[in-house]
């Protein structure tokens, strides 16, 4: 009879065991007595309030990692404790992470990807590329790659995988190819995550970091990066990545089938078929061409107009100019469904929190703590240790968005400090955040194909740990070779 009330309790036991833990580790932080040797790292001081806004950040991170409720609820009770503890008052709290344009960014840009997924847009798209890949399974394992990159770099990589992914299944049970037996399966479901990722880096509206990190730069150091800004080195890096993350695919896991049962001419006749574009998707792609104009030339129409034009302004616009009378006859009730309200909760609280380590001090703190060493080495091989650093620590913390929110701090600091340039550190740490290729759990953007059930969690990780090696050498050269050509080096 004790079994089942032991099923019932035991998840609900372990996670307040978790709870109890992570604040005992954020108490152990803020009053344990500590040698002042210990507090002093190079020319920077682990003050009271350093400490109280690094003990509340690990209390965060300690749940973030064992996950006892949801991530935006932790981060909830952050802005509590950082008021509990004096670091900062409840209403300055609030105030400095959904009071940031990079919380309003996200609302338009994920209600610009809600739309062009409703409206048939983002399928349309994928479907005139596959078209074009032919019946080829090597051919289209590229092609998935290519369209998940091209369409992440403007729409969410959320948004792309779950567009994909169902073309995927399609596929492959339109083969018979069974779930976790088949390598093609295998590879086609991972490159509908993989894709997406590697767009992801490519523009500020790809991935959650790309715009968290621009936000910080602008709040703690001052330096405003435009899009195109972004672009310069995002881009060229994302284009690198499309054929080793196919080679990668290509050597774990080689389809056992060469061709698929449809010919090309097949394939393509029944895009040809596809229904004409409805008003919905001609409107959409109207109002995303001109977010995208306006997101490119932001920089010289804030010179024209004599105001800034920030990213998130745009985005706005276009969410707006969508549900103009008569634009679509689409309903705000349908596409709220799709945006991430949670993932708008947990930036806007990493916000926060990034930002009170950063006015603390304690970012200096660790800064000087954990990377005083790269500082020292040439360009090319700095880039290189805060790439794997990063992708490494990252499988640690879970989520994208909260490694951004503990290192991009940490990273301006360093900058700061040391005299480096500051896109020659903070890029690269903000590229590497999004290229989750290791870890399911690290982006919902992987859990997506996961659930269609073709590959297991070992198979991402064996095949993403090789990619995420190949891929920081790649990005090293081209961050150094972008860099020196723009005159940061």
């Amino acid at each position: 009879m004790s079994a089942p009330g032991n099923r019932r309790w035991n998840p609900t036991l372990k996670s307040y065991v978790s709870i109890l833990a992570a604040f005992a580790v954020m108490l152990l932080i803020m009053k344990a007595p500590v040698p002042e040797a210990v507090l002093t790292s190079g020319t920077a001081v682990l003050t009271e309030m350093g400490r109280a806004s690094l003990g509340v950040l690990i209390f965060c991170l300690v749940l973030w990692i064992t996950e006892p409720m949801p991530f935006h609820i932790t981060g909830l009770f952050g802005l509590i404790l950082i008021t509990l503890f004096k670091v900062d008052t409840f209403a300055e709290a609030v105030k400095t992470g959904f009071g940031n344009d990079t919380v309003v960014f996200f609302i338009g840009v994920l209600a610009l990807s809600a739309v062009i997924t409703n409206s048939g847009l983002g399928k349309r798209i994928s479907m005139l590329i596959l078209s074009q890949t032919g019946n080829k399974t090597s051919s289209i394992l590229l092609g998935f790659l290519i369209v998940g990159t091209l369409l992440s770099m403007w729409v969410t990589d959320m948004a792309v995988a779950a567009m994909l992914m169902p073309l995927a299944r399609a596929m492959l049970e339109e083969q018979k190819l069974e779930p976790k037996k088949s390598n093609f399966g295998k590879a086609l479901m991972i490159a509908c995550a993989w894709g997406p990722i590697i767009g992801g880096i490519g523009t500020p509206a790809g991935a959650g970091p790309n715009q968290l990190a621009i936000g910080f730069i602008s709040e703690m150091a001052g330096v405003e990066i435009s899009f195109l800004d972004w672009m310069v080195y995002g881009v060229p890096c994302a284009l690198l990545l499309i054929v080793p993350s196919w080679l990668v695919l290509m050597l774990f896991f080689k389809p056992e089938i060469q061709y698929l049962d449809k010919t090309k001419e097949q394939i393509q006749e029944e895009f040809k078929n596809y229904p004409k574009m409805s008003r919905n998707e001609m409107s959409t792609l109207a109002v995303f061409a001109v977010t995208i104009i306006l997101w490119v030339s932001s920089s010289w129409l804030s010179g024209v107009l004599s105001i800034k034009i920030p990213t998130s302004m745009p985005a706005i616009l276009g969410a707006c100019l969508l549900f103009l009378p008569g634009v679509t006859d689409l309903k705000w009730s349908e596409v709220e469904k799709d945006i991430s309200w949670s993932g708008i909760l947990l930036i806007a609280t990493g916000v926060t929190l990034g930002m009170e380590i950063y006015t603390s001090g304690a970012a200096e703190w660790l800064s000087m703590l954990l990377l005083g060493g790269i500082a020292e080495m040439g360009p090319l091989l700095q880039i290189f240790m805060i790439l794997i650093i990063i992708s490494f620590l990252k499988v640690g913390l879970s989520s994208n968005t909260v490694t951004a929110t503990v290192i991009i701090p940490i990273m301006i600091v360093m900058a700061q400090q040391f005299g480096l340039p500051m896109m020659g550190i903070v890029v690269p740490a903000s590229l590497t955040l999004s290229l989750a290729f290791i870890l399911v759990t690290s982006t919902p953007t992987n859990v997506i194909p996961y659930s269609a059930g073709y590959f297991n969690i070992s198979d991402m990780a064996k095949a993403g740990t090789v990619l995420t090696l190949i891929s920081s050498a790649i990005l090293a050269v081209a961050i150094y070779g972008i860099g020196t050509l723009t005159g940061i080096y």
